[in-house]
């Protein structure tokens, strides 16, 4: 079995990722469970410019999106509420919105690039608050600024002991390396493999506990067959978790990696 914790759906920001392509690519590589956010939810682009707000979409309507696609697929697929710190509130209507969709929501993300916003500052905090009210797992986009730093969601971490937090991508594009030691610090801060290797996931359960990571991919990033290859045409490194990591770690470590730890975490019933 294998539950993905990072999925997409949205057409945003150059990418058009959609629930057929989803639907498609779990079916054909084996995965049993995707939770997934709204992209269409970002409020920065690449270079850090706000997007028009001809083409914003509200948070509300971006997680009625996730959760329509939820309903259709309640023992599929799992909806993440996407937030806009930079444009947007924790509001009366974000809460009810959450409460009356509970049922298929597994988390609150956050991408602290494509809000711009700094994640440890005072103006998330009113949504980490909401995600403490409804014992919601947060789980934070890391890299590529320093907004979206892992020391800054190790801050809220501390800030906040009561919520568990996922540093996403584990710092993309370094080595991993500060994300695996602030996860070994602190029992509510946890890691997935999105963009990671397999020898920095090993090195984080070696440093900080099997428990402290679980599966993701960011799929359909690179199209309908993101678990195979990139938009070039090379090898995912997801290859190697599904071939080459069952090797190297024991079946019961595998599992918890693969989907009994996403499980717990996120309540998913098995």
């Amino acid at each position: 079995m294998i539950i993905d914790t990072h999925v997409h759906i949205g057409d945003m920001l150059n990418f058009k990722l959609t629930e057929e392509d989803v639907l498609y690519s779990m079916e054909q590589y084996g995965i049993d469970h995707s939770i997934v956010s709204c992209l269409d939810a970002a409020e920065f682009d690449h270079s850090l410019r706000p997007i028009p707000a001809k083409y914003q979409h509200s948070q509300l309507e971006c997680l009625q999106k996730t959760v329509d696609f939820a309903k259709k697929h309640p023992s599929r697929i799992s909806a993440a509420v996407w937030v806009k710190p930079y444009g947007e509130k924790a509001d009366y209507d974000l809460y009810k919105a959450v409460n009356d969709n509970r049922r298929y929501i597994k988390a609150i993300k956050f991408h602290p690039y494509h809000s711009n916003v700094p994640f440890d500052s005072k103006t998330t905090e009113p949504f980490i608050e909401l995600a403490q009210h409804y014992g919601l797992p947060v789980v934070v986009h890391t890299g590529g600024c320093d907004a979206a730093s892992c020391v800054r969601v190790y801050n809220m971490a501390k800030r906040f002991p009561k919520t568990r937090f996922v540093m996403v991508h584990m710092g993309l594009g370094t080595d991993n390396r500060e994300a695996i030691e602030l996860a070994a610090r602190l029992p509510n801060l946890y890691g997935d493999t999105t963009w990671v290797s397999v020898q920095s996931t090993l090195r984080l359960i070696q440093t900080a506990g099997i428990e402290k990571v679980m599966f993701g991919s960011d799929n359909p990033i690179d199209g309908p067959d993101t678990y195979l290859h990139n938009r070039t045409g090379d090898r995912s490194l997801y290859q190697d978790y599904f071939h080459e990591l069952p090797k190297l770690l024991s079946p019961a470590d595998y599992d918890r990696l693969m989907y009994r730890n996403a499980a717990d975490f996120f309540a998913i019933p098995l």
